[in-house]
């Protein structure tokens, strides 16, 4: 009886030690449209600000809302060690804002990348529902390359105006998790232009295929909301912009970044959304 239960604890342990936790940085940021009239906050402006930001933070991978293909080629130009994935909204091309994935291309290989329209259309450019404009989801599927380890990362942008569009688009989103990924881990990060209370929100919190990393990180930083209209003494508790973790994933920490620059200016009308998170891989 001895030696049975000495090899079961041996094996428990020879397993135990087979698992090893690694870590990812990950963040979502909206970046503001080049809006010819933001004078004070123009783009051009802003950009070197914003990707310092994303340098001294080292996102591994992130996503982007409102991006033009004028400041997808501004901040590849400044963030040498990304590779990123994406398309216009309006055409799959070039056109209209891209809902942009940012990776280290010397960390991850990628592996499929993809888009579909929020929209019962979603294989084509296309308005769905009651939304006011075209409205995406991008896609990357990476492996880490020291790792193995492989996930999906998702990085949308719902409709400002159509509540019917942002409840289908959260149903939308979550039937695509389950379709594509699967059993793999996958990440979902966007501006949802709904806060913590809204259904559409509830629809994927409370789906048991994705959770809010704010509600479970271990460290919380949430100094503010996270639109700030450029206005940093703006105060609110909303949280529009949200990262979604599937159980694979355990965040550690989750912090909403009010950098400020040249007394008081904030690189984006949106504050972003870091998350740390671990997961756990096979020793080699």
């Amino acid at each position: 009886m001895l030696k049975h239960t000495l090899l079961a604890s041996l094996l428990f342990l020879g397993a135990a030690t087979t698992l090893s936790a690694q870590t990812l940085k990950l963040a979502t940021y909206n970046i503001r449209y080049d809006n010819k009239r933001d004078t004070a906050n123009a783009w051009g402006k802003r950009v070197p600000y914003l990707t310092k930001l994303v340098r001294f933070q080292d996102f591994d991978v992130f996503g982007t809302q409102e991006v033009l293909y004028n400041q997808l080629q501004d901040m590849a130009g400044q963030l040498p060690g990304y590779a990123h994935v994406g398309v216009g909204r309006d055409d799959g091309k070039q056109a209209g804002e891209f809902s942009t994935i940012f990776y280290k291309k010397d960390k991850f290989d990628l592996l499929q990348q993809g888009t579909f329209w929020l929209s019962p259309t979603s294989a084509t450019p296309s308005k769905g529902w009651d939304a006011a404009l075209p409205r995406i989801c991008s896609w990357a599927h990476l492996r880490d390359k020291g790792t193995g380890f492989t996930f999906y990362f998702f990085n949308t942008h719902f409709d400002h105006v159509g509540k019917e569009a942002r409840r289908e688009s959260s149903k939308l989103i979550l039937a695509k998790v389950k379709e594509m990924a699967g059993t793999t881990p996958a990440i979902l990060t966007g501006d949802f232009n709904i806060d913590q209370r809204n259904e559409s929100y509830t629809i994927l919190s409370t789906s048991g295929t994705l959770k809010d990393a704010y509600q479970t990180a271990q460290v919380v930083y949430a100094p503010n909301g996270t639109f700030n209209g450029f206005d940093p003494m703006r105060k609110t508790d909303a949280r529009i912009d949200h990262i979604f973790l599937s159980p694979a994933f355990t965040a550690t920490r989750y912090g909403i970044l009010t950098d400020t620059y040249s007394g008081g200016k904030t690189p984006s009308d949106h504050y972003p959304v870091a998350v740390e998170v671990q997961y756990s891989t096979k020793k080699k």
